[in-house]
């Protein structure tokens, strides 16, 4: 694999839990954990701009557990 340039948000700072990103010469975009670079995610614009906004709307959020009461 040729030698790319990651991108680290600036969010990260000196953190080792980072999420790296590359946009690749054949334009699709490259994700990997910064704890196991060796693992890389290919994916294009549209679909990550798709993923993206699903998170931030909450998409993927689990349900609040609902309280189990019991009486006395």
């Amino acid at each position: 694999m040729p030698a790319y340039q990651w991108r680290t948000s600036s969010y990260s700072g000196d953190a080792s839990n980072c999420v790296n990103l590359l946009i690749a010469p054949d334009g699709t975009i490259r994700l990997r954990d910064s704890k196991v670079p060796q693992v890389i995610v290919a994916t294009g614009p549209h679909a990550l701009q798709h993923f993206i906004k699903a998170v931030v709307s909450g998409a993927f959020e689990r349900p609040e557990p609902s309280a189990t009461h019991t009486s006395g």
